[in-house]
């Protein structure tokens, strides 16, 4: 149902095999996107998410300071930590 409205949109039938051109621009499309964060780089926001969870992350150098007290707080130092690692991950905005 969904293919025959999206050939209705380029004017051309469904079994026509004018479709198969169209679909492979949209392959090319998706292929284009590079991906924003390294794949390790989210082990490292899991890791901190965990102990976030579990009540042991700290913020701060040595983890002196107190307790991590939001999720924001425990996705940004996972990504500092992968950072740090040298991982693929942009930069931060402030």
């Amino acid at each position: 149902m969904a293919l025959q409205s999206r050939a209705a949109d380029f004017g051309t039938d469904a079994r026509d095999k004018g479709s198969l051109p169209e679909r492979s621009m949209i392959m090319a499309r998706k292929a284009k996107k590079k991906r924003k964060y390294a794949k390790s780089a989210g082990s490292d926001v899991k890791n901190e998410m965990r102990r976030y969870k579990k009540g042991t992350a700290k913020s701060g150098r040595g983890g002196k300071a107190g307790k991590v007290k939001s999720r924001k707080q425990a996705i940004a130092i996972g990504l500092s930590k992968a950072r740090k690692k040298g991982k693929e991950v942009p930069k931060k905005k402030s």
